[in-house]
């Protein structure tokens, strides 16, 4: 049985909540229209309720929301929807249960496929199919100004997507952090599957814990968090390096950018109603 969080809310706020539980981490939110004009949403953040209690207590504004069990195969539905995913010119997310012909497909419409990068990913219960906005244009910036022999520091890692996806542009070393525990074993394992294992390492402990300084450091994590972090992330920062942050509606980018100072925009992109942006440590 899998644990699953069911958040109420009504049809006005259908889009801004599933939203809210994009920026968690979610892989699929399944929609119940109730005749009484209540909308439930029906997710998974995994089976650890310390963990999913301290996700739905981030979010910027409180849901309706509980917890109810679920079998593994109604869970694990949303998998058979799951396609590769092109991010900009070269880069591909593949779920590793995904057909080597979708894949190679997808690689054939590249611009360049020689050229193509292809990640495989198991996100199993956490964050990061690569898919999700926050995801694609982190991973744009990652790719836009990461260079050889960096060091990487992924907040908020999930699934290791974007660490990984730093590593496989060309860094030499990158850190996850995350408060989910299973973040740990499921980021090993897409590290051995990339092939970078040997230059990936994980923790549950906090930022103050990690006392390397990184070229960049990627948080795609939601706007609270990224404030109550904010003197930790520079901290982390190297001078001249680069902080990329996401995880951010873009109505709440401002709030987020005054935390930072005086860390320099340099870049920014959004999709979706979601910012992404670099600043430069100066």
């Amino acid at each position: 049985m899998t644990l699953s969080v069911v958040v109420r809310t009504t049809p006005t706020e259908v889009e801004f909540v599933s939203d809210l539980l994009w920026s968690l981490g979610v892989v699929a939110i399944e929609e119940h229209w109730d005749p009484d004009g209540i909308v439930r949403l029906q997710t998974s953040l995994g089976d650890d309720i310390e963990v999913v209690e301290q996700a739905m207590k981030s979010l910027p504004v409180e849901l309706d929301w509980s917890t109810t069990t679920v079998n593994d195969a109604v869970a694990n539905k949303w998998r058979e929807f799951a396609q590769p995913t092109m991010i900009g010119e070269r880069i591909v997310i593949a779920p590793v249960w995904c057909d080597d012909r979708e894949v190679a497909e997808v690689v054939a419409s590249l611009a360049h496929p020689d050229q193509a990068i292809v990640i495989p990913i198991e996100p199993a219960s956490t964050f990061g199919m690569g898919d999700h906005p926050t995801t694609m244009s982190s991973l744009l910036l990652i790719e836009k100004y990461v260079k050889r022999g960096d060091v990487v520091i992924d907040v908020g890692c999930g699934s290791g997507v974007l660490g990984i996806g730093a590593l496989r542009l060309g860094a030499v070393q990158a850190i996850g952090m995350d408060i989910n525990p299973s973040c740990v074993a499921v980021s090993q394992e897409n590290a051995r599957l990339n092939r970078v294992d040997d230059q990936w390492s994980v923790t549950t402990e906090p930022l103050a814990v990690i006392g390397i300084p990184a070229d960049i450091v990627v948080a795609n994590i939601l706007a609270p968090a990224l404030i109550e972090l904010s003197s930790e992330l520079k901290r982390l920062t190297k001078l001249d390096g680069l902080l990329v942050i996401s995880g951010v509606l873009s109505e709440h980018y401002e709030h987020v950018a005054q935390a930072l100072k005086p860390l320099q925009e340099c870049d920014r992109i959004e999709c979706g109603g979601w910012a992404a942006v670099a600043f430069r440590s100066q």
